[in-house]
Order: C-alpha cells, then sequence, then structure tokens
C-alpha cells in the first residue's frame, strides 16, 4: 500500500502523519487488495477539511470530513470510510455468493 498524505495550507507534522497511518491501519485490516491511499489535509480559515482517495482493484472510494479540528476531521474521515469499505467489501461477497450459486441452480 503506498500512502500519500499532503497538507494545503497546512504543515503534515510527524504527529498527525503516525495519527492518521494508525487509523487507516484499522480500515485497511478489512479489505485485503488496496493499492493506493492518498489523504489531503487542508485549512481554510476556521475549517479543518480531510479527504482521502482510496484505490482498490476495481474501485475508487472517495470520502471528505470537515471539523474545527483536524484530529476531529480525521476521526470522522475514518469513521466514513470504514462504512464506505464494508459496504464495497459486502457487495463483492454478494455478487461472488449469487454467481457461485446460479449455476447451481440450472444443473
Amino acid at each position: 500500500m503506498n500512502l500519500k498524505v499532503t497538507g494545503l495550507h497546512l504543515e503534515v507534522t510527524p504527529a498527525l502523519r503516525e495519527f492518521l497511518e494508525s487509523k487507516l491501519e484499522r480500515v485497511i485490516r478489512h479489505v485485503d487488495n488496496v493499492i493506493d491511499v492518498a489523504v489531503t489535509l487542508s485549512v481554510d480559515k476556521l475549517v479543518q477539511k480531510a479527504e482521502v482517495n482510496v484505490h482498490l482493484s476495481g474501485k475508487d472510494i472517495h470520502v471528505e470530513a470537515t471539523d474545527s479540528d483536524m484530529y476531529a476531521a480525521i476521526d470522522a474521515l475514518i469513521d466514513k470510510l470504514d462504512r464506505q469499505v464494508l459496504k464495497h467489501k459486502e457487495k463483492q461477497s454478494e455478487h461472488r455468493v449469487t454467481a457461485q450459486a446460479q449455476p447451481e441452480a440450472s444443473l
């Protein structure tokens, strides 16, 4: 997995990067085929914004979250990303089950 962290109008400190990496480990555990993760952290006046693009094999997931605190924005981002990844994983497993069950039923 390639991780790219970019800061717009913000310096990405080692503590912020480590916090982000530890939170992403929780999400990446759910999916085996993560190719690339690009995180953008930005500040616009009083709004802290965190965005992530996760490139999976066959699917790209984009999630955004805003808050007044960057750490809270990252937490909200990870929660949203976790739901999206689990939803994608469920769709894949349902698709495989129906595809495997269908030929057996026609026999």
